[in-house]
Parts: C-alpha cells; structure tokens; sequence
C-alpha cells in the first residue's frame, strides 16, 4: 500500500505539534521544542565565535591583562547563554511562566544530582570576582604545586614541575587551604643551608656566602640578601643564606638554590673551607693500656 503525499504531510503534521506537556493554559509541542533548541544551538556557536574572537581582541588592543580577558570573556558568556534562553523560549511560542511549575521538579533534580557541579559552578564565579588565584599564578596543594593554566567553570588547570596537568575542582579553592606563592609578588624568599667544619674561619664563610648569592640573575638584589649562623651543630657550624628569587616558572626557585650551592661548593674549595659531614670520635676509657698485638700470619 503506497501513501501519498498528502498522507505523509499529514503525518508529519501530527507528529510536528505533538503536545508533549500540559499545565492551566500552557501547552509544549514538539515543534516548539525542536525550534527552541534549534535557536539556543545556533546562538552558543555564535557566542563562542564573539567570545573567542571580538572581545579578546578588543580587549588585547587596550592592553588588558590575561585575567581580565578570561573573567570578562566568561562573565559575557554566561549573560548571553541567559539571554539566548530567554530570547529562543518565546520565539518558538514556549511561555517562561512553564518554569515556575518546572521549577519544584527542577529544585529535586539538583538537589540529588548536580549539588557538586553547582558548587563548582558558583565556586568559580567567586574565583573570577575575588581573584584569589589568577592565571599564571604558582600555587601549592596540598600534595601538588605548579602554576595555574586556567580557570574553567568547573575546575582549575594546574601545571606540576613535571609537565602533568592537573584538574582541582573550583571549590576546593575556598573550601581547603591553599598557598598562593605569587598573589602579591613574584618575589619569594629562599634558604640555602650549609655545613662547615668545626674551626672554619666563620667571617670568611659568611663572605663567601654572600659572594655566592650577589651575582646570579634571578636574586633580587635591591632586597637584602642575608647570612645567619644558626647552630652550633653536632657534625658542623650550620650557616643559613637567605635571599629573594624573581619567580617565573614553578622550577626557578629550586634552580636558583642547586646554582647557589654549586657556587658555593666552587669558592669554598678554592679557599680550603671543608663543607662538613657526619663523624664520629670514640674515646676508651680503660684503668690499664690497651694492649695491642700485631701478629703475621704463615699464609
């Protein structure tokens, strides 16, 4: 039995204005349906062509900062997504009232299935207003640290020492504690400890030390570069040089302290300061001599 065409419009038609939902005066068809989401499609492609491309251009030309960039490009990306709704739902004849029914269902489903996305998603938002990381910033974890790519609406890239991204999630920036190595600066105080041997001439050390210290690129010299004598040790006269490094990558800051202690390895030799090491002295406390007995063997 072949249909004609009338048969299959007809069909077609039936199908198109299904009522898929009922409450009072509102009705939603399919059709409705189909044309709302057809228009929130083409508007977050548009979206994400404007936020990629319009806006980070026009605010590179005024030379804003990369956080900027990102928190205004998501701000404007959340506002539009809201409008597109807000535009796309009476267009295709859906009246914004349904909501306000949908609303108590809504409220469940959240409650019982999304309460972590939502805290992640508001958790960032308050990232991005009160910015206590940024982009570029180098933080530490708990067991992690490296410097933080970027922040998403759900989480935080991070990059460790060792080139492995790790995603944290947004709350867990307010909820646990976190250090935040350059929030205000990008200058950072480092230690480097050394050892000398007991009757070392302890003015030298410290010059040597200091010497160490004054020429290397990344110390910061208008800040004071430092030499303690912390202890009187059990092995060792313990010095402790403490300096400023210009931070900009998340390894600099132990490169800069295996290059003060190569240097100072290198001046401590030329001046016969031995960098000390664990010892011991045994000391027998006897009435008599020992006797000691060399004998030679007939092998």
């Amino acid at each position: 039995m072949q249909m004609s065409w009338t048969d299959v419009s007809t069909n077609f038609s039936k199908i198109w204005n299904t009522e898929l939902w009922k409450t009072g005066d509102a009705q939603i068809h399919l059709s409705q349906v189909i044309i709302a989401l057809a228009l929130i499609v083409v508007g977050v492609i548009v979206i994400r062509w404007v936020g990629s491309r319009l806006v980070k251009r026009a605010l590179k030309s005024s030379h804003a900062s990369q956080n900027t960039i990102f928190a205004f490009r998501k701000l404007f990306s959340f506002l539009a997504y809201v409008l597109i709704v807000l535009i796309a739902l009476p267009v295709a004849g859906i009246p914004i009232t349904i909501f306000a029914v949908l609303g108590g269902a809504l409220a469940i489903g959240v409650g019982f299935g999304a309460q972590n996305l939502l805290n992640n998603l508001i958790s960032g938002m308050i990232l991005i207003a009160e910015r206590p990381i940024r982009i570029g910033d180098i933080v530490e974890l708990e067991n992690e640290r490296g410097r933080i790519e970027e922040i998403g609406n759900r989480c935080v890239r991070i990059k460790r020492y060792d080139g492995v991204h790790v995603l944290v999630p947004n709350s867990y920036f307010l909820e646990q504690r976190v250090v935040n190595w350059t929030l205000v600066s990008t200058e950072i105080r480092s230690t480097v400890t050394v050892g000398v041997a007991y009757g070392s001439p302890i003015d030298k050390v410290r010059e040597l030390m200091l010497e160490a210290a004054s020429k290397h690129e990344k110390i910061v010299q208008e800040l004071p570069i430092e030499v303690f004598f912390d202890d009187f040790g059990d092995n060792s006269l313990t010095f402790n040089l403490m300096f400023w490094t210009a931070v900009e990558a998340p390894m600099d800051i132990r490169r800069v302290q295996s290059d003060i202690r190569f240097k100072i390895d290198k001046l401590f030799a030329e001046s016969n300061i031995v960098i000390a090491f664990p010892q011991r002295d045994v000391h027998l406390d006897t009435l008599k001599p020992l006797e000691i007995k060399m004998t030679q063997s007939d092998a």
